[in-house]
Order: structure tokens, then sequence, then C-alpha cells
């Protein structure tokens, strides 16, 4: 395994502790700032919003940068955000280091996509990716717990102080090991890419199909997760001292799906996407209904965290595919999309909490993202047999045209 994978995955580690760890501390800051729940839940939609605008603000400017160096401003900003975070005063502060954070996170994911896959031979991009994007699972396995149990323990503030640490080690891990050239189109091939051939990606419609899967299916699962915590307390009955181990369940089942997913998606795209979207929304829906049963919430999560991130690199790889002569816009924009599923899961899911509808109202509504996004999986999937009619799909499944998770070239 190339070691800029691993530079790779340890700022997704640190970028992945910065939006998940709030989950598991959300009471513990809507206390100690003076504000509801659903306020607090504006610190994770606020977040995702960010890291849209940093997506598709950065990334252009960027692009023209060499990936190396884009990669090493984007940990900078990263590390401001995280530190402004920690000595935030306010309610007000601590949302402003919030956004500063998440600006790094839509570019750094998309551009970090781009190289990991020209790092490894055609046939093993999907999983490069789901390495790179393990790191961020892997906050979910062992920092997300750790930083709830830091968070109760010494407050919420030594946690964000924690990952900008993190973000500093993630800084030196990728000046040393990433390549200074790595996806860079080589001169010879004539492929230098400007922001007018970058956007051409999007008049590709399969590209918004994408685009809407991701928003779907990934705002089905965050919709759900942010307000697990106190689901877990207020009506499975647990304890708020079971929660960081809970969350390393969850964490395990998104570790899974991650390393699965990328391995299912190289081997079979479309009918992996498919199959994982129904597990998802199914799985909210039996979350929902178990809610009350701690045996069966525990294995619900487990559940929810490997079908929800299983998706993750097929929908990347997905994107990619389908823009893969200019690819880092695309890349950022699937970004994007992550987060404005993010964004839209949550808020709803706020709305549905304030209006009174109970603390199991999340999984329902995120299990109607999930299948909102099948639905759409399946028409991109009858949209692109018209558009390839009388050709084969290959070996790839009624969505993908054979060469598309050859993309990017390295």
């Amino acid at each position: 395994m190339p070691l800029g994978l691993i530079a790779l995955a340890l700022g997704g580690f640190g970028i992945g502790l910065t939006e998940f760890v709030i989950a598991g501390l959300l009471s513990t800051v809507a206390t100690d700032m003076g504000v509801t729940i659903p306020v607090a839940g504006y610190l994770v939609s606020g977040y995702a919003l960010a890291v849209v605008v940093g997506a598709l603000a950065l990334t252009p400017v960027l692009s023209a940068w060499r990936p190396k160096r884009a990669l090493l401003a984007l940990m900078v900003l990263f590390v401001a955000g995280n530190a402004l975070s920690t000595l935030a005063s306010g309610y007000g502060l601590l949302l402003a280091g919030r956004v500063v954070a998440a600006l790094a996170h839509g570019a750094f994911f998309g551009i970090g996509s781009v190289v990991a896959a020209s790092l490894v031979p055609v046939d093993r991009k999907a999983g490069a990716i789901s390495i790179m994007f393990g790191g961020l699972t892997l906050a979910n396995v062992l920092g997300v717990p750790l930083g709830t149990f830091v968070g109760q323990q010494w407050g919420w503030r030594a946690t964000f102080a924690i990952i900008a640490v993190v973000g500093v080690v993630a800084f030196a891990g990728i000046a040393a090991l990433v390549p200074g050239e790595a996806s860079r189109p080589a001169p010879a091939a004539g492929r230098a890419l400007g922001l007018r051939a970058e956007l051409a990606a999007f008049r590709n419609r399969q590209v918004w199909f994408s685009l809407t899967m991701t928003v779907l299916v990934f705002g089905g699962m965050f919709g759900a997760f942010m307000y697990v915590e106190p689901l877990l307390t207020r009506v499975t009955g647990f304890g708020e001292s079971a929660v960081p181990w809970l969350l390393v369940l969850f964490g395990v089942g998104l570790f899974a799906g991650n390393l699965l997913g990328g391995r299912w998606a190289d081997r079979a795209l479309a009918r992996t996407l498919t199959s994982l979207t129904l597990a998802l929304a199914i799985s909210l829906v039996a979350f929902a209904l178990l809610a009350g049963s701690r045996l069966g919430a525990a294995a619900m999560l487990l559940a929810m965290g490997f079908f929800g991130f299983a998706t993750v690199p097929g929908l990347q790889m997905r994107v990619l595919g389908h823009a893969s002569g200019a690819p880092t816009m695309a890349s950022s924009a699937n970004i994007a999309a992550f987060n404005v599923g993010n964004f839209l899961g949550v808020w709803v899911s706020g709305l549905t909490i304030a209006a009174g509808l109970g603390w199991t109202s999340p999984l329902w509504v995120g299990a109607g993202f999930a299948t909102l996004g099948l639905t759409v999986l399946l028409w991109a999937g009858a949209a692109g047999r018209g558009d390839r009619a009388g050709t084969s799909a290959g070996d790839h499944g009624p969505l993908e045209p054979a060469a598309a998770v050859d993309a990017p070239a390295a």
C-alpha cells in the first residue's frame, strides 16, 4: 500500500473526528451554551453548509495548485478552525470555528480522492478511495467514542484541542508521505485541466444523478445519526456512560462497511449501490421499531453504520467515473453533496423533533431519504440504459459503463 494513502487517511481521521464527535457531545454542548438540542444541532448543519461552500469555492482555486500544496493549505485551515472552537467563549464563536474547519473538508476529500486513485492501478481505485475514507471511519471507531469520553470528563473544549493536535500531525504526515506530483496529468498526455474543462463534467446528467443519490443516501444516515445520543439515553434507556461504547459499535459498522463497500464497488458498482441503499432503508425502519430494546437498538446502530458507509466508496467512484475527463471539481462537488445531505437530514430531523414527533422520528426521516435515494438510483439506471441503447453495460451492472471504474487516470 502506498504510504501516501496512510497520510491521506490520517487527514481524513482528523476531519472525520471534527465532523462526527459533536454527535456524542450534543447534550453537553447544549447545556454549556444554554441552547436547546435542536439549536445545538446547527453546529452540525452549519458545518455541513460550510463544507459545501468550501468544496465549491476553494476547489476551483486550489485546482491550479500542486495537489500536495493544496492539501497542506487545507490542513492549516482545518487546524485554525478547531483552535477557534477550543477557545470559543460563546455559541457564535463555536459555530464560527466549526465553519472555518469545515471549509477545508470538501476540498480535502475531493482533491484527496483524486490523489488516492492516482496512487494505485486502475482496478484498485475504489479500494484506494475507501482507504482514504477509512481514516474518517476510524475516527468513528476510535476517535468519536474517545472524544466523547474526553468531553464528558474534561469538557468539550478538551476534545477540540485534541482534534487540533491531530490536524498538526496530519499536516506533517502529508508533507512527508504524499508524492509532490501525485495526480498531476502527464504533460505528454496533453491533459492540462482548466476550470472550464472541470465544469464541463456537469453537462453529463449522470453526474447530477450521482450527486442527487449522494445527497439522499447520506442524508438518510446522517439525519438519524446526529440525534442518536438523545435517542439512546431517552428512548432506549442507556445511561450517558454507555454512549461512548455504543459509538464504538457504530464506528465498527462504519469501518467494516467502508472497507467492504470499496471492494464490492470495484467488482460490481451498480449492484453494490442498489443493494446497500435498500439495506440502509430497511435497517433504519428496523431501528425505529426496535428503539425501545437495548439489544435491538445496539444491533441496528451497527447495521446503520455498516450500510450507510458501505455506500461511500461507490458513490464517490460513480461520480468520478462519469466525470473521468475532469475529476477534481466533480469529486469535490460530491463531497459537497454528502454534506448537503448531512444538512438536510439534520434539519428535517430537527423539525420533526421540535414538532413533538419524538426521538425516533429522525430514523423515519432517514428511511424516507434512503428510499428516495434508491428511487433516483433506479431512475439513473433506466436513463443510462437509454443512453447506451444497443451497447453492453459489461460486468458493472445496469448503471455504469464498463470504463467508468477506470477513471480518473493517474
